[in-house]
């Protein structure tokens, strides 16, 4: 097999579900199975709050929906995903995630809310405010983050952060594909933020390099089917009808049980770590400053993967209370289906 495809979903069949579903389950070893550094930035706390206080400020939340993302921890998400970054650019990392976060879950349906998607994309493309664009609470938070990016931000770095981000919008619109095949990854986007942070300018025979593009594609496969796994039971207990999970597409299609699904997801994973180091291995040379650039590139790809795992076992998001607990014995209480 070419080392820069993309992991591809297995097709080895397991057992098949049982007529009773489990009242609970074991997360793969996820943490164990990923061995890069775990680092936070020592501005986590300052920008946290700066960071909490720009969701009051700019995106007017109701107060159960501001409550929710604030919990969410999105500073030390950041703080993890990008450990050597100044205030200010963490800041705006850290603001960018808020965001598409809640353009997310807008998107998905749940809030009930326009996103605007097309002049946010305008606006990204153009950097032009116009009162249309102002009109839209989505794009309102877009010109704030983005505003602040453009000021240290490449001209490659910028662009490669827009190309990035339409192809989440793009991905998310379409509502369809398999979330390990980066479809509709948020993802992708976050990957220029690297660059950002760093200062450095990839030249685009680097950025489009096939190996470059291999470890990309083996970091968003990895982060997005470890945030499949761990969001599994929040998202089973709201009965989605559109449900791209990949626990509950191996479930589906390969007549899985809960377990065997489970299981064969953090193969995945696993698999996808294995991928990454492979193409670290076969990585070729552009010269001395290129490589260095190159190297801290690499190295944030790296803090995605270790540092979105760890950060779904402090967020409140997915196990609440229940957190350290599950991180230390892996074990998942299923929760109750809602009737919608």
């Amino acid at each position: 097999m070419d080392p820069t495809t993309p992991i591809m979903l297995p097709t080895v069949a397991h057992n098949t579900a049982p007529d009773s579903e489990p009242s609970q389950f074991i997360l793969p070893d996820l943490i164990n199975d990923c061995h890069y550094p775990l680092r936070k930035n020592p501005h986590c706390y300052a920008v946290s709050c700066a960071s909490d206080q720009w969701l009051i400020d700019v995106a007017r939340l109701a107060e159960h929906e501001l409550r929710g993302y604030i919990e969410m921890d999105a500073g030390r998400f950041a703080a993890f995903l990008y450990p050597d970054a100044d205030a200010f650019h963490l800041q705006v990392c850290c603001d960018f995630i808020n965001w598409i976060f809640i353009i997310d879950d807008w998107m998905e349906g749940r809030c009930r809310r326009s996103t605007g998607s097309t002049r946010i994309l305008y606006f990204l493309r153009y950097a032009i405010p116009s009162i249309l664009i102002l009109e839209q609470l989505g794009a309102k938070m877009c010109k704030s983050f983005f505003s602040r990016f453009r000021e240290t931000a490449s001209l490659g770095c910028t662009e490669w952060f827009i190309h990035g981000s339409e192809l989440f919008f793009a991905g998310a619109a379409k509502q369809a594909g398999d979330l390990c095949q980066g479809t509709d990854s948020g993802i992708k986007p976050c990957f220029a933020l690297i660059e950002f942070v760093a200062g450095i300018d990839l030249p685009d025979e680097v950025m489009s390099h096939p190996v470059v593009k291999a470890l990309e594609d083996a970091t968003n496969d990895h982060v997005a089917c470890n945030d499949d796994i761990l969001s599994y039971n929040k998202e089973q207990s709201r009965g989605d009808e559109h449900w791209e999970n990949i626990v509950a597409v191996l479930m589906h299609d390969r007549g899985l049980d809960l377990h065997s699904a489970m299981d064969h997801a953090g193969q995945m994973c696993k698999d996808a770590i294995q991928h990454f180091e492979f193409n670290c291995t076969i990585l070729p040379s552009w010269g001395e400053d290129v490589d260095r650039q190159v190297a801290i590139y690499i190295e944030g790809l790296q803090n995605w993967m270790i540092g979105s795992l760890h950060w779904h076992f402090v967020s409140a998001r997915y196990f609440g209370k229940d957190r350290h607990a599950v991180k230390l014995d892996r074990i998942v209480k299923l929760l109750p289906k809602k009737h919608l």
